[in-house]
């Protein structure tokens, strides 16, 4: 063919391209939430082609080459009324077409990612929190937040190390198999919440796929449910990182003291032309050894998740969680505490460098939680959401604990064999922003099904005693030893499956008498059927042994629990005054001498302070004063050692600040105080009147000061600093014997150099390597350094 007619041929395509470009044109726009700050996740549609996108991170959306015409362009956002507008396309030029929701709260009831915001630490609007349209300062109950730029910031690597930030939670307690639980408010919390919903997980949970921790305050099971709410001190709530209407994502490594090597990445796409299918991935692994004597964990975790905006009116979300790790339990210490004495950890003298243990005492944990979420917006005042979650925990090998056998003595005690926990957890929401009148409501209506099922399959043993103070060589435990008792049956069979289903309906409204004036009422009833044991080794279903000691068989529930609070805006948007009556409960098995079943456990919460959000953002804070009363507790009948009887009280009081601050360009605070002042109010005389030995810290203080160049050839250089205090606190705390915890200063700061493209960092925990104990007297990591580098795409 001749050179000429191809040239022909290339000019005439040019020209047609050319000429079909400038008879198209474009409609952009940009959607913003009322205060001015990108919506992101809207959906668009372009009506006449039957087009749809989503709005990305700054809230931006196109529609390319369409031929001139007039088009409506329709914006539907879950929890806000429709809006239609016209626009006219002409040849080759764009047309514009922004909106800014003239409604408040509609972000609660899906993601949205605010940028731009001068206080980079205070992220404090949640659609889990009260299930419904209602930001932080117009809700009654306390929480607090832990944003993805915050643990950015920390290098905040796993679950104990974000805690720290949640005034309150004290030094994590760490379980044998990796699970994490934290104090709050005098009581044991456990991250079980994921999205809202149960997740629980027995054994670690990486937080590569986390957007933010909600540390909701207080009895919650009226919205939660006693299933992932066994606390009274209140909900852990993970919320996992979604997908966005962009490709991007990072990779980065981290390597650091004792081996430690940590690799993550994190990729975004949109999955087709119209972006209204998402996919993203996050994924980790971490090996590192421990800074005792033996000791390692090797761990791998991947997320995905994908979101589908169907129509624009229906939208799925699916989020997966997978993890699996190997290595060997942390050291779980219980003191001889027989007899009359009162001394420290300290006096003790248990070796804080050793474990006693040998790195063939492998446990391995595998996890799978599956997440679903079905939005279908009924009307511009209703929406359902549909909720599947399915959490499965395995665990296989050895969990240890020494126990002491005298003053200076110990052995210890091994458990071998596999455990399963499976929870399913369906929910179906109906969520309205409505008026009667001229008075708005906010209601949640929802039903709830829950099933929580475990099989064990184990033996506990117990070894040889040696003494810890001077230790013989090869002293403790080894796998060998282990499994020789096994198999020789010297130790204790626990071989059985149980299982319990959980049915429940609840209602919550938000009253407005006023544009500042509020109220909440919330009321659940929950059905628990407990199905009861069923021992493998003898056919034989029974309840376990009940609180008599004697097998309770199968047994049913009901509960009641409420939540009323009350809010008035002082200064609408900025400060306002609340107070709140929460109640929790949980389940209790067994019957008194006299045969009476006994009833679910309650705890009811009394608290009352003030939020505020102040000039323009930058003081953003809570306080607030609270009182927990727990009835129906069970304790040892004074009549009868070997029955319980259902009278026992305890109380917790105690004051919580917490404050986000940026005082001036660049330079960011979060800080936190939490007094708590748990008692005994009527239980067994060894323990009346005293603070409950697992309730941490009366005094805790957190604190974290960052400064970051916003300008300048080293603009994104920053730096922080901060750390954590406890007061004394008690690992047995009884009339006669007294175990504690001495007080702790925790010092951590960090370096870092953040650029579009990559990220350096550098930072170093417990500087001054300070001795800490948790309330299972597990030691705490002297000074570790510990770098990153980020790529960024």
């Amino acid at each position: 063919m001749p050179r000429s007619f191809l040239c022909f041929l290339a000019i005439l395509l040019i020209n047609i391209t050319s000429v079909f470009a400038q008879s198209t044109g474009a409609i952009s726009g940009q959607i913003k939430m009322v205060d001015g700050q990108p919506f992101a996740s809207a959906s668009i549609s372009l009506v006449e082609l039957n087009k749809s996108t989503l709005t990305d991170e700054k809230g931006n959306y196109s529609f390319k080459n369409l031929p001139p015409s007039t088009y409506h362009i329709k914006i539907q956002v879950l929890g806000a009324a429709q809006k239609d507008i016209e626009v006219t396309v002409v040849s080759g030029q764009i047309a514009t077409a922004d909106y800014q929701l003239p409604e408040e709260n509609v972000m609660a009831l899906q993601e949205v990612t605010v940028s731009g915001n001068v206080n980079r630490f205070s992220k404090k609007e949640s659609k889990y929190v009260a299930r419904l349209p209602l930001k932080n300062l117009e809700n009654p109950q306390v929480y607090n937040t832990v944003p993805k730029e915050l643990i950015l910031e920390q290098s905040a690597v796993d679950l104990g190390s974000i805690s720290k930030n949640v005034p309150g939670a004290g030094i994590p307690m760490i379980a044998n198999q990796g699970r994490v639980t934290f104090r709050s408010r005098g009581f044991e919390t456990e991250p079980n919440a994921r999205n809202g919903v149960a997740g629980a997980a027995f054994s670690s949970i990486d937080p590569v796929n986390l957007e933010r921790v909600e540390a909701i305050k207080g009895p919650s099971a009226t919205l939660f449910g006693a299933s992932i709410s066994s606390s009274y001190g209140g909900v852990y709530n993970r919320v996992t990182k979604k997908p966005y209407n962009d490709f991007g994502g990072e990779v980065s490594y981290f390597g650091g003291s004792w081996n430690y090597n940590r690799l993550t990445a994190d990729v975004n796409t949109p999955v087709n032309e119209d972006k209204t299918a998402l996919f993203r991935l996050n994924a980790a692994t971490t090996n590192q050894k421990s800074f005792q004597d033996l000791g390692f964990t090797n761990n791998i975790s991947i997320a995905p998740s994908f979101s589908y905006q169907i129509t624009d009116r229906l939208s799925l979300l699916l989020d997966v969680e997978f993890g699996s790790e190997k290595g060997t339990s942390v050291v779980r210490f219980n003191p001889y505490n027989k007899g009359t004495k009162i001394w420290s950890i300290e006096d003790i003298a248990f070796p804080y460098e050793r474990t006693f243990m040998s790195n063939d005492l492998i446990y391995q944990t595998q996890m799978l939680n599956i997440f679903g979420q079905i939005n279908y917006k009924i009307s511009d005042q209703w929406t359902s959401q549909t909720i599947f979650s399915r959490a499965r925990s395995t665990i296989n090998g050895y969990i240890t604990a020494i126990n002491g056998v005298s003053d200076t003595t110990a052995r210890v005690q091994v458990i071998t064999g596999n455990t399963n926990f499976i929870a399913t957890d369906i929910q179906q929401n109906f969520i309205g922003d409505f008026k009667i009148g001229n008075f708005r409501n906010r209601m949640v209506v929802g039903l709830d099904y829950y099933n929580n099922s475990n099989d064990f399959d184990r033996i506990t043993v117990n070894t040889a005693t040696f003494d810890f103070t001077n230790p013989p060589a090869n002293s403790g435990a080894t796998q060998q030893i282990v499994d020789t008792m096994a198999e020789a049956g010297t130790g204790t069979l626990r071989k059985e499956k149980n299982s319990d289903n959980t049915y429940a309906a609840y209602v919550s409204d938000v009253f407005n008498f006023t544009d500042k004036l509020s109220a909440m009422a919330s009321l659940r009833v929950d059905r628990y059927q407990y199905m009861g044991v069923y021992n493998i080794a003898t056919g034989v279903t029974a309840g376990g042994l009940g609180a008599n000691g004697t097998s309770a068989g199968p047994y049913n529930q009901t509960s009641l629990s409420q939540k009323m609070g009350i809010v008035y805006e002082l200064s609408k948007d900025h400060l306002s005054v609340f107070s709140n009556y929460i109640n929790g409960f949980l389940n209790k098995s067994g019957q008194a001498l006299d045969g009476t079943a006994f009833k679910p456990e309650h705890a009811n919460q009394l608290e009352f302070g003030v939020k505020g959000d102040v000039f323009n953002h930058r003081l953003v804070g809570t306080v607030s004063y609270y009182d927990i009363q727990v009835a129906n507790s069970l304790r040892q009948d004074p009549n009868d050692a070997n029955y319980s009887i259902q009278d026992g009280t305890q109380v917790s009081r105690g004051v919580e600040i917490e404050l986000t601050a940026n005082p001036f360009e660049g330079f960011n605070v979060i800080a936190g105080y939490a007094y708590n002042d748990s008692e005994y109010t009527k239980a067994d005389t060894s323990v009346n009147g005293l603070r409950p030995a697992l309730s941490g810290p009366a005094n805790t203080v957190n604190v974290w000061m960052s400064y970051r160049l916003a300008e300048g050839k080293l603009k994104g250089l920053g730096a922080g600093f901060g750390g954590n205090y406890g007061s004394m606190s008690y690992q047995t705390n009884t009339q006669t014997t007294k175990i504690t915890i001495p007080e702790y200063t925790m010092l951590d700061a960090a370096l870092y150099y953040d650029q579009p493209k990559y990220r350096i960092s550098f930072k170093v925990n417990n500087i001054t390597s300070e001795k800490a104990w948790s309330v299972r007297l597990t030691p705490q990591a002297p000074a570790q350094f510990i770098g990153g580098f980020a790529l960024k795409f």
